[in-house]
C-alpha cells in the first residue's frame, strides 16, 4: 500500500472508532439522550464494539487505530507495520497522521449527530467529557502511571494476537478494549490511545459547543427602602467559559506513547 491508501484506511477506521466511541459516552452523559445515565459498562461496551467495526473498516492497512500500537509495532523489533506495508519512516507518518485526521472527523460527526443534546445540556464539564478523557482524582503523575500501564497491556496483548491467532479478530480486540476499561479505566477514563483523546479535545476547542449566554432583567432602586424595580431592558449573564482541559492533555498523549514504547520492547523478550 502507498502513502495514501495508509492513510486513509487509517482515518476510516480510527474515525469510525471516535464516533461511535465518543457517541456511546454522549448517548450515556448528555441529560437530554435517551441513553442518559445508561452507566460505566454501557460505555466500555460501546468503545469495544467502535474498536470492532474500526478493525473491520481499516484492515487493509493492518487496523491499527491508534498511535501507540503503531509505535509499539516499530519498537517490536517487526519488519512490517501489516502485511505488505515495511516499516518506514513515510509509512509511520500515515499511519499517525490517518489516525489524527480520522478521530478528529469522527469527533465531530458525533457532534453533529448530538447536536440538539448538545444545546440543551447545561453542564459544560459533561460536554468536555464526552470528548475527552480526564482524572476522577486529579494526581498527574499517578494518572500518568494508569494510561502507561492500560497502555502496556493493550499493545502487549495485541501484538500478541499476531503470534497467537485464535480466529475471533476483531472481536478479540473489542473484548480486550471492554476488559481495561471495565478494569483499569476508573482512575483516567482510559484514554489507552493519543488520537482517541487529542482528536476529540481539538474538536471540543473548536465546535461552538459553549451554552448561548442567558439573560437577566436589570434591577434598579425604585425608592428609598421600596425595593427594585424590573422594568429595564434585560441584560446578558457572561457565560462560563469553555474548557478544554490542555493542562491534562499531555497525559494521554504521552502516557499511551510511553505504554507502546514498552509493550514493544517487552515483546521482543516474551514472542
Amino acid at each position: 500500500m502507498n502513502f495514501g491508501s495508509v492513510f486513509v484506511s487509517e482515518a476510516l477506521g480510527t474515525g469510525t472508532l471516535v464516533l461511535l466511541g465518543v457517541g456511546v459516552v454522549a448517548n450515556v452523559l448528555l441529560t437530554k439522550s435517551k441513553g442518559y445515565d445508561g452507566g460505566w459498562l454501557l460505555i466500555n461496551m460501546g468503545w469495544g464494539l467502535g474498536v470492532m467495526a474500526g478493525v473491520y473498516v481499516a484492515y487493509k492497512s493492518g487496523a491499527h487505530l491508534n498511535p501507540a500500537v503503531t509505535i509499539g509495532i516499530l519498537f517490536s523489533g517487526a519488519d512490517e507495520y501489516a502485511p505488505g506495508i515495511g516499516i518506514s519512516v513515510i509509512s509511520t507518518i500515515a499511519y499517525l497522521g490517518g489516525q489524527m485526521a480520522g478521530a478528529f472527523l469522527g469527533a465531530n460527526l458525533a457532534y453533529l449527530a448530538y447536536k440538539r443534546h448538545f444545546d440543551a445540556e447545561t453542564d459544560e464539564d459533561k460536554k468536555l467529557a464526552v470528548f475527552a478523557t480526564g482524572p476522577a482524582i486529579r494526581a498527574l503523575r499517578w494518572n500518568l502511571a494508569t494510561e502507561v500501564i492500560g497502555t502496556f497491556v493493550l499493545v502487549l496483548v495485541i501484538i500478541a494476537f499476531g503470534h497467537t491467532p485464535t480466529g475471533l479478530g476483531p472481536v478479540a480486540a473489542a473484548l480486550l478494549v471492554v476488559g481495561i476499561g471495565a478494569s483499569l479505566g476508573g482512575p483516567t477514563g482510559y484514554a489507552i490511545n493519543p488520537a482517541r483523546d487529542l482528536g476529540p479535545r481539538i474538536a471540543h476547542a473548536l465546535l461552538p459547543i459553549g451554552k448561548p449566554a442567558p439573560v437577566q432583567p436589570a434591577r434598579v432602586p425604585v425608592a428609598a427602602g421600596a425595593g427594585y424595580a424590573e422594568d429595564l431592558p434585560e441584560r446578558p449573564i457572561e457565560p462560563r467559559r469553555k474548557n478544554s482541559d490542555w493542562s491534562y492533555a499531555w497525559v494521554p498523549v504521552l502516557g499511551p506513547l510511553a505504554g507502546g514504547v514498552l509493550a514493544g520492547i517487552a515483546s521482543q523478550f516474551l514472542f
